[in-house]
């Protein structure tokens, strides 16, 4: 794989190993915050999403570290996540999941953008582990959009 590709390739993991430790900061904080009846499933949820996107920093950090590439520590991250933050009402469940479905989309997007750069630098590898990604919070938006559903319906 020629320089540039590389250095495309560990850019966007490097973007995606950021946005996998925003959203452990915060999923944690929502999940420890959110009050009532309703938030239990959602907080049960985001705690036990917490290791799972833990996992996927850890993955995505050691492939940066395979490709050469630096990982980065807390004071090279940026935090971009607006719609993710824990909400001013403990009980606004629904802000929360919107958050969630919000950050996912955006996971499933940027990891699009890793496969389509990785297939394009031919590195099978990372194309795969991303897609493994990829497919995991499409599977966590869909979780939360099953949530959205039925909050709204409650609020009719």
């Amino acid at each position: 794989m020629d320089n540039s590709k590389r250095e495309t390739i560990v850019a966007l993991l490097t973007k995606a190993y950021n946005a996998e430790l925003e959203t452990i900061i915060n999923y944690l904080a929502c999940s420890v915050s959110l009050d009532g009846i309703r938030a239990k499933h959602i907080k049960d949820s985001l705690g036990a999403d917490l290791a799972e996107e833990l996992g996927h920093a850890q993955q995505l950090a050691a492939r940066i570290k395979i490709l050469d590439g630096k990982i980065p520590g807390s004071q090279a991250l940026q935090w971009t996540q607006t719609s993710l933050q824990p909400p001013a009402s403990n009980l606004d469940v629904v802000s929360v999941i919107k958050g969630v479905i919000d950050a996912e989309q955006g996971a499933i997007e940027l990891y699009q953008q890793i496969i389509n750069a990785a297939e394009e630098g031919e590195d099978p590898v990372t194309a795969d582990l991303c897609t493994t990604i990829k497919g995991d919070e499409e599977e966590h938006r869909r979780e939360f959009k099953g949530y959205l559903a039925e909050a709204e319906s409650m609020s009719v």
